[in-house]
């Protein structure tokens, strides 16, 4: 027997309380008992205390070095910054990392508009800054960090040039392609990622990072064997031919990124769908405009579906296109915690007959679409019960409710969600059950209370591969 604990006094929403034993062999805990009396057989004692015990959470797509390096940023966008003159002072305040740059995230326009590098130089010229947009699609630099990275000599597709031919400072979809010219500063320890993820009770994850070069993946091998990411985790963006021999870490279907700023050829994107298909991967394609999914949904008429192939983000689905997302066998991996954080800003910048489209659930559902939830974090909350309350309220930070209320799940549906493999975000989601894996939650009340106000709850204590952490 391997090590393991009982949990007693569980409330796992039936009619009396429970005690679960979880045993762990070779980092793989199972529940192995379920019933009202148990003999600890000297394993450790976790007391519940009648509060609810849960499976442990599946993120389906966040981006764990992002998550690392946003802890170490400066935020530039709400609630922390609201205006060009908050701006200005948290860049000024800001610290340098070790090669002397500033780093910001979350940059939205609502602080100051457009930002080019003539406009963070009124605010920060002394030192380089590249500041990242709230939706990680683009990088914004300062005179000082274009001059260093070359971008007026540089080709690449992305970088937005001025009437004149010079670099604006606004780089698009170029991470890998920018961290080349940057100083090497190595890839970010993911101790306190992992702490995070731990907390949360998110015991699974799926890096939704595109283009892993070898260099990244053996950072997060090295990573999940020091201990620094506990449970098991799936990486989309490690290339067709990568094969990883790792008891906690698999390779997924190939991330492939459709940019509302520079929309690849159809022909193209059909060409990169059929050669993770040959290579005998799924695709996860991220899409989250109409025009991304109609381009996308084009190509799978060229290239055909492939089982595990799925959408990420569906951050606008019209009406229409749902049944024909069922016809295929997609899965769509959303993240409806983005109405609860930026909600307000969608409602302002779509028309009303466009907000029931934005991060559908519901009709998903019903239509048969497995729909499975995530964070997108370090862009979207990390906290799986910030999802989970806006997948049933689908409420912004102001209180509105957004479209539609047949795009509102109930709470169990959104547990059930979030707590799918991640090998199969699209399957039956774990339970309390002999046989089932036992990372397991304990929260901070009762089941039924759990289901009144998902977004309050917290957890208290984590068993995660036979321990207690």
């Amino acid at each position: 027997m391997g090590a393991g604990v009982v949990v007693v006094g569980a409330d796992t929403g039936s009619d009396r309380h429970l005690q679960i034993r979880v045993e762990s062999h070779d980092e793989t805990a199972v529940i192995t008992e379920i019933a009202e009396n148990l003999d600890s057989g000297g394993a450790p004692v976790v007391d519940a205390g009648g509060r609810a015990v849960l499976p442990g959470f599946s993120d389906h797509h966040l981006h764990l070095f992002a998550l690392a390096v946003a802890d170490a940023s400066v935020r530039c966008g709400p609630p922390a910054v609201a205006d060009a003159g908050q701006l200005g002072a948290a860049l000024r305040a800001a610290r340098p990392d070790g090669v002397g740059w500033i780093r910001g995230t979350g940059y939205v326009e609502s602080v100051s508009g457009d930002l080019t590098a003539k406009r963070i130089d009124a605010l920060e010229s002394a030192r380089p800054v590249r500041i990242q947009h709230r939706s990680g699609a683009m990088w914004m630099l300062n005179s000082r960090a274009v001059a260093q990275c070359g971008l007026a000599a540089a080709r690449h597709p992305g970088i937005e040039r001025d009437d004149a031919g010079y670099p604006t400072g606004r780089v698009w979809r170029a991470d890998d392609w920018l961290r080349e010219r940057l100083p090497d500063t190595g890839f970010p320890a993911l101790t306190g990622v992992g702490d995070r993820l731990r907390q949360l009770g998110i015991v699974e994850v799926t890096d939704a990072t595109p283009d892993l070069d070898d260099r990244a993946v053996a950072a997060v091998v090295d990573a999940v064997d020091r201990g620094e990411i506990s449970g098991r985790v799936q990486l989309l963006g490690a290339g067709s031919e990568v094969r990883i021999d790792h008891p906690r870490i698999t390779v997924g279907p190939v991330k492939i990124v459709i940019g509302d700023s520079s929309l690849p050829g159809l022909d193209e994107l059909a060409h990169a769908v059929a050669a993770s298909h040959d290579a005998g991967r799924a695709v996860a394609v991220h899409c989250v405009s109409r025009v991304a999914l109609a381009l996308l949904l084009a190509a799978f008429d060229i290239a055909g579906t492939r089982r595990g192939d799925r959408i990420e983000h569906g951050g606008m689905i019209p009406a229409d296109a749902v049944a024909d997302l069922a016809r295929r066998g997609l899965t769509v991996v959303t993240q409806p915690g983005f109405l609860a954080d930026r909600g307000d800003d969608f409602l302002a910048g779509t028309a009303p007959a466009d907000h029931d489209d934005l991060y559908r659930c519901g009709s998903l559902i019903d239509a048969g679409v497995p729909v499975a939830l995530s964070s997108d974090a370090p862009y979207g909350p990390l906290n799986p019960w910030t999802t989970i309350a806006a997948a049933v309220d689908r409420r912004t930070a102001s209180g509105r409710r957004v479209g539609a209320s047949a795009e509102r799940i109930t709470v169990a549906q959104a547990l059930a969600r979030h707590r799918t493999p991640i090998g199969a975000p699209a399957g039956a989601a774990r339970r309390i059950a002999v046989g089932q894996p036992g990372d397991l939650i304990v929260a901070d009340r009762p089941y039924a209370a759990v289901l009144d106000d998902p977004g309050s709850v917290s957890v208290t204590i984590r068993v995660i591969g036979g321990r207690v952490c």
